[in-house]
């Protein structure tokens, strides 16, 4: 394949990048502002230097225009919302008093004032800010931040791209705030909005800015024609400016369908479309509309979600059938490396063989640089580059690792029956209350405990070999008495042992199944300092040995109260893994699935009574259309019922969820069979128990009622008072009382007071009722 010189010689670029450095310095910064060590001027300078140290990166890689504004000390729509001075009224006293306490306050609340809802970023497992409006809220343009970045890409030498997230994506994310009346919908003030949007565009002109992107990511979902009609006209107004920079307006995650001739029309420079496999359609449809005659056209074809490598062949093709499509085509990640590790290079831990099939944010920055050159210069430029990619890919498609004979029989050989319970709820649930004896409204915890820095230390201990295994195993069982002796203390029904030993509730299972691999440096941000290292599946899955059994036995032992068995379910294994993309998702989901049934039958032929399958990312995975939504929603279940459904009747499935809509996946819900789920409800003020009732769940939850992702501590009245909501969508005898999520991520004060707190809460509710 020869593919001719572009006529505008193309270029390469990215939407974003990630934030945190190679050592995570952002995170260690932030966390010491908070504790006080750090300083804010030093916070500052530490944000700078690495956000110096990006864009030079991206420059040495061959990227000719950086983005800028994409940078965040939490998240990017937080930072939307301070741009647009959509401040709720509880923080606004916060931030007048200091910009950026009052930035934390709303990202993370203070004792006294809850922060804002955080969900999930579409179908990744980025968490962002959702924004509170009503019709009385007030926009008012601060450009402080977009435009300072700027002006230091600027002044470094560098060509800048601020990117914003665009108006209307704002507003299909934003939610009414509190007290505002039911049916309120927030994109009634787009009018509103789009002068500030033009005030930011303007300031941006001012400084320098050539190119703004703008984000609009929420249009690759279904859309309503008020909603296509409300794009149409803030692109036409925004497009009508008179003195602004040119507009980029990008979307990814999936094709942009009936938004894209309205895209295509609107009086803007450019788009920039994914055209990855999750996109692919975008191809079609841009012919379709005429092209972009006379416009800029940014193809995504790097996936940005993803870590293998890409094919260059096949990208090149895409980009020489684009190049008849538009006035100028550049090359570009699908969406912004936000979403993948920084450096695959410094990973020692890999085999080498495996390591040339990775691309982490700096060498896909490299591949949409090759890319760029060879669709500018000719392919024969890149023909080193061709040959080795080719290599690459025929030593994944050959290698051993992807192909289990056995693990493919045992999927093949699944039935209808290995996923169905052997009895109805009512029967299993009349089965589990004979064995477990629990009183109305039980308390319980999701699972993890405080990972303190002494636990973290004795990992490190180990791994250095300052202690040996003996020694690091007395510190685990003394961890997992202190747990157990503080719930029982506390009055919690159902306990859990923790989970002192384990990393991530992902990576700890990866690192025992066949066909996984897990990174030493590959951390990627899931919200604000929140850093996890999601591990890579390879090949194909299945379980040597045993993974919970030994702990989860060992708690049980010393109390004579249930104490769950904690695993995270065949979905979230998937979500919060990088994903092979050489077979079907459903597939990969069976074998996973069928390892975890072996560990369920080993816990409860252990006698652990109790066991919990988390799936946090059920709703989080489901297609961003609704065209999608069927087919994955039926593996899916699938998955979970096959994790758990070869148990005796009085052995209680619990499933765990948070921080996502659960309102459009109630019926998978309910699909599911779990005999208990647990769901995030505090920050949305329990609307997830409304949605169960109006569905008619007929089994057993517990709604949050303790927020676990700010440091805030509810008063056992709060906890209460968010109960009694509870009880009003869900009977007693099937509502459980917990914390929105697990405890991993929280100090031991904390923790204590709120856990007691909650016990309190359970006990006064439990009192009112006149059953009880």
């Amino acid at each position: 394949m020869t593919a001719k010189p572009a006529a505008a010689a193309a270029r390469a670029t990215v939407y974003g990048y990630p934030r945190q450095g190679q050592h995570r310095e952002l995170k260690k910064a932030i966390e010491g502002y908070w504790k006080g060590r750090v300083t804010a001027d030093a916070l500052v300078e530490t944000a700078r230097g690495l956000r110096r140290a990006n864009w030079q990166q991206l420059v040495d890689a061959g990227v000719h225009e950086v983005p800028t504004g994409d940078f965040s000390y939490y998240d990017h729509v937080l930072d939307t919302s301070v741009m647009v001075g959509a401040v709720p009224d509880r923080h606004r006293a916060a931030v007048e008093a200091g910009a950026l306490d009052g930035y934390f306050a709303m990202a993370r609340g203070t004792q006294d004032v809850a922060p804002l809802e955080m969900t999930k970023w579409f179908d990744t497992n980025y968490h962002y800010l959702v924004p509170e409006l009503g019709p009385d809220t007030v926009f008012a343009a601060d450009s402080a931040k977009q435009v300072g970045e700027l002006k230091e890409a600027l002044a470094l030498g560098h060509t800048p791209r601020p990117v914003l997230v665009g108006p209307v994506t704002y507003l299909l994310l934003a939610k009414p705030a509190p007290g505002v009346a039911a049916g309120f919908d927030p994109l009634i003030l787009l009018d509103r909005l789009l002068p500030v949007y033009a005030e930011v565009l303007g300031d941006l002109r001012a400084a320098g800015a050539e190119w703004v992107q703008l984000d609009e990511p929420a249009l690759v979902q279904d859309r309503t024609p008020a909603e296509l009609n409300a794009a149409e006209r803030a692109y036409r107004d925004l497009g009508a400016l008179t003195d602004r920079p040119k507009l980029l307006v990008a979307s990814y995650f999936d094709q942009l369908g009936e938004a894209l001739p309205v895209l295509a029309k609107a009086p803007v420079d450019g788009l920039a479309l994914d055209f990855t496999e999750a996109a692919a359609g975008n191809l079609d449809a841009l012919a379709a509309a005429g092209g972009l005659p006379g416009k800029r056209l940014v193809a995504g074809v790097v996936n940005g979600r993803n870590i293998w490598i890409n094919d260059y062949e096949k990208s090149l093709a895409t980009l020489g059938t684009l190049l008849g499509l538009a006035d100028r085509v550049d090359v570009a990640a699908s969406c912004s490396l936000l979403h993948v590790p920084l450096d695959a290079a410094v990973e020692r831990d890999i085999d080498p063989q495996i390591l040339r099939w990775l691309a982490f944010a700096k060498q896909k920055t490299a591949e949409i640089a090759t890319l760029a050159r060879g669709l500018a210069q000719g392919t024969h430029t890149i023909a080193a580059e061709l040959a080795a990619n080719r290599a690459d890919l025929a030593s994944r498609a050959g290698s051993a690792i992807t192909h289990d004979p056995a693990v493919r029989a045992r999927a093949a050989a699944v039935t209808d029956a290995d996923g169905r319970r052997s009895a109805p709820y009512a029967k299993r649930a009349a089965a589990q209350r004979a064995h477990l004896g629990l009183p109305l409204l039980p308390t319980t915890t999701i699972g993890s405990f405080p990972q303190t820095g002494e636990l973290r230390a004795a990992r490190a201990d180990l791994r250095a070999g300052r202690i040996d295994t003996a020694g690091y195993e007395e510190r685990i069982r003394n961890e997992i008495r202190e747990v157990l002796a503080f719930q029982e203390k506390a009055g919690i029904d159902v306990l859990v042992h923790g989970e002192p030993e384990r990393n991530d509730m992902v990576q700890y299972f990866a690192e025992q199944l066949t066909g996984y691999l897990a990174t030493q440096h590959g951390w990627v941000q899931s919200y604000g300092t929140r850093y996890v290292r999601p591990p890579v599946l390879a090949g194909d899955i299945s379980r040597p040995e045993p993974m919970t059994v030994r702990w989860t036995t060992y708690a049980q032992s010393c109390t004579d109260r249930p104490v769950k068995g904690m695993l995270t379910g065949p979905v979230t294994m998937l979500a919060w893994s990088f994903v092979r993309d050489d077979q079907p998702l459903g597939d990969t989901a069976r074998q996973v699935a069928l390892a975890l049934r072996d560990e369920v039958a080993d816990l409860e032929a252990a006698g652990t009574s109790v066991i919990q399958v988390d799936e946090p990312a059920l709703r989080e995975t489901l297609p961003l259309r609704a065209a999608g939504h069927a087919a994955y929603l039926a593996w899916a279940t699938e998955a979970f019922r096959l994790t758990t459904s070869g148990v005796r009747d009085r052995t209680q499935i619990h499933t765990h969820m948070c921080y996502a809509e659960f309102g459009d996946i109630v019926q998978a819900i309910d699909d599911l069979d779990a005999d208990v789920i647990s769901l995030e409800a505090a920050r949305s003020h329990m609307q997830v128990a409304r949605e169960l009732a109006a569905h008619g769940y007929p089994r057993e939850a517990g709604p949050g009622v303790y927020d676990i992702h700010s440091p805030r501590v509810p008063s056992a009245e709060e906890a209460a008072s968010l109960l009694r909501k509870g009880l009003d969508a869900i009977p007693a005898e099937r509502l459980w009382v917990n914390p929105d999520c697990g405890l991993k991520t929280r100090a031991w004060p904390e923790t204590r007071a709120s856990l007691e707190n909650l016990v309190a809460a359970a006990r006064t509710v439990r009192a009112e009722i006149p059953s009880a």
